[in-house]
C-alpha cells in the first residue's frame, strides 16, 4: 500500500507541475545551466570558465567499513568525452577500484562509447571480483519459510549478513563487450550489433553448506547446482550476442529527453565452453519526459527491463539478479543479487526536478521500483511475487557540458534500505 501511495502521489505531482509550467509563456528566456566550478568560481569573484564541451574527468573515493567486507577503501571515476562530428553523442567511461580487509578486490570498468557521426557505438562491461555476496534462493519470495531481519547495504553491498543469508565466497570474472552498427543512415540512432559475453565463478566456497550426515544443512546454490548438473566450485557461462538498438537520448550520461531500446538475443553452444547449449533474451527500455519547456532538469524517466533463460541451462550465479546490469544500479533499495530467478522483469520510474532557481547546480529525485523473478521449482511465476522499493536523492551538477552530476541516494526496500553514491545518473 505505501508503495501504491508513493508512486500515484509522483504521478499526480508530475502531471500538476507539467500543467503549471504549460502556463509560463514559452517566449520566457530558458535557464542557462551553472555547475560547481562556476559557483566557486563565483564566490572567488572569478569570470565563469569558458565552456568546454570536449569532455569531463571525475574522481569519488570510496571509504567504509562493514562486517561483510571490512574496511573498504578506493576509488571510483567516470570520464565523459566526445568523438569527433557536429553531431557525435557523448560518451562515457567509467570504473572503480576498491580493496577492503578482508582480502576482497574489485575491479570495475564500463565503456559506452560512440565513434565519429555516431556511426558505431560500442558498450562493455568489464569485472574482476575476489568476493562473496549472500545469496537467499530463487524467486522473489525468497527466502523459503522465513522474514529477513532489517538489512542495510552502501551501494549494493552488504553491510551485515542476515541469519537466513546464504554467503558464498568467490572469484568472478566478466567480459561482456558488444559492437553496434548504424543502419538507416537517414534515420537517427538505429543500431544492429554483435559481441561476446562471459561471466566466469571460480573458488566458490558456500559457507553454510554442511553435508555432514546428521548435521547437514542443504543450500540453495548446492542443490541447484545438483539438481542440474553444475560444478558446485566453478562454471561459467560464454556467449555470443546479437542485440538491437533504437537511441534517441539526447545525452547518455544525463538524459533530458528521448528514449532507449534493447533487444539482445544471446546463445551458447557447448563449443564456446558451455556444460549445456543454452540462449537468453534480454529486453530493455529506459525514456525521458520533459515536464518544463523552461528548465531541461524537470522530466519523469522510465526503465523498464526483462530477463528471460530456459529452465536449468544456466548455473545459479549466472541467473538473472537484481544490479547486475552494466551499472549495477537496478532496485535500489535492496543489496546487489538479492532477487534472482530464471526470469526476472524490473521497472522503475524517477521524478527529476531542480531544486536551485533556474540553472541552479542542486536537484533531486524522488523515484519508485518494482522487482519480480520466478522459481519454478516453487511454481513461483513472474509477477505472483512482488517486491517494491522507493527512495529520494540529490544531484549536483559538477560538469554542465557533459550534464555529469554527483548522486546521492536513499532507497527503502522490504525489510532493506540502502545508500547510494555515484558520479552520473541511475539510467
Amino acid at each position: 500500500m505505501q508503495y501504491i501511495l508513493i508512486f500515484t502521489w509522483l504521478t499526480l505531482f508530475s502531471f500538476l507541475v507539467r500543467a503549471q509550467d504549460q502556463t509560463t509563456s514559452t517566449s520566457d528566456t530558458a535557464c542557462v545551466q551553472r555547475d560547481l566550478s562556476d559557483l566557486i568560481r563565483g564566490i572567488m569573484n572569478k569570470p565563469p570558465k569558458a565552456g568546454d564541451n570536449t569532455g569531463s574527468f571525475f574522481l569519488i573515493p570510496i571509504i567504509g567499513s562493514s562486517p561483510a567486507t571490512g574496511f573498504m577503501v578506493g576509488v571510483g571515476l567516470q570520464y565523459g568525452f566526445k568523438m569527433p562530428g557536429a553531431g557525435t553523442r557523448f560518451s562515457m567511461v567509467s570504473g572503480s577500484v576498491q580493496f577492503t580487509s578482508k582480502n576482497q578486490k574489485i575491479f570495475l570498468l564500463k565503456n559506452n562509447i560512440y565513434t565519429k557521426n555516431n556511426n558505431i557505438f560500442f558498450t562493455g562491461d568489464w569485472r574482476y571480483l575476489i568476493f562473496s555476496q549472500a545469496t537467499y534462493g530463487l524467486g522473489t519470495n525468497a527466502p523459503e519459510g522465513g522474514i529477513l531481519e532489517y538489512q542495510y547495504n552502501l551501494s549494493g553491498v552488504e553491510t551485515s549478513r542476515d541469519s537466513l543469508a546464504q554467503p558464498l565466497d568467490f572469484n568472478f570474472i566478466r567480459l561482456y563487450q558488444s559492437a553496434s552498427f548504424r543502419i538507416l543512415k537517414r534515420h537517427e540512432g538505429f543500431y544492429l550489433g554483435v559481441g561476446y559475453c562471459l561471466d566466469r565463478y571460480t573458488k566458490i566456497v558456500d559457507e553454510k553448506l554442511r553435508l555432514s550426515p546428521g548435521d547437514s544443512l542443504i543450500t540453495s546454490h548446492y542443490a541447484y547446482s545438483q539438481h542440474y548438473g553444475f560444478n558446485t566450485d566453478h562454471y561459467s557461462l560464454s556467449t555470443f550476442n546479437l542485440n538491437f538498438i533504437w537511441d534517441t537520448r539526447d545525452n547518455m550520461i544525463n538524459p533530458y529527453s528521448g528514449h532507449y531500446l534493447m533487444v539482445t538475443w544471446r546463445g551458447g553452444p557447448r563449443f564456446l565452453g558451455n556444460k549445456n547449449p543454452s540462449s537468453f533474451v534480454h529486453l530493455e527500455w529506459r525514456s525521458f519526459h520533459r515536464l518544463s519547456p523552461k528548465n531541461p532538469r524537470h522530466l519523469i524517466a522510465f526503465w523498464l527491463m526483462g530477463e528471460f533463460t530456459p529452465e536449468g541451462k544456466f548455473p545459479y550465479m549466472a541467473l538473472p539478479a537484481t544490479a547486475y546490469d552494466q551499472r549495477s544500479r537496478s532496485a535500489r533499495g535492496y543489496s546487489q543479487g538479492r532477487f534472482r530467478g530464471n526470469n526476472l522483469v524490473y521497472g522503475e520510474a524517477e521524478y527529476r526536478f531542480p531544486i536551485s532557481p533556474c540553472g541552479g547546480i542542486l536537484g533531486g529525485v524522488l523515484f519508485v521500483n518494482a522487482t519480480t523473478a520466478s522459481n519454478k521449482a516453487q511454481s513461483l511465476s513472474l509477477f505472483q511475487s512482488v517486491k517494491p522499493a522507493y527512495g529520494l536523492g540529490v544531484r549536483l551538477m559538477v560538469d554542465k557540458a557533459t550534464r555529469t552530476n554527483l548522486a546521492i541516494d536513499f532507497g527503502f526496500g522490504d525489510q532493506s534500505s540502502g545508500f547510494y553514491l555515484a558520479a552520473t545518473e541511475t539510467f
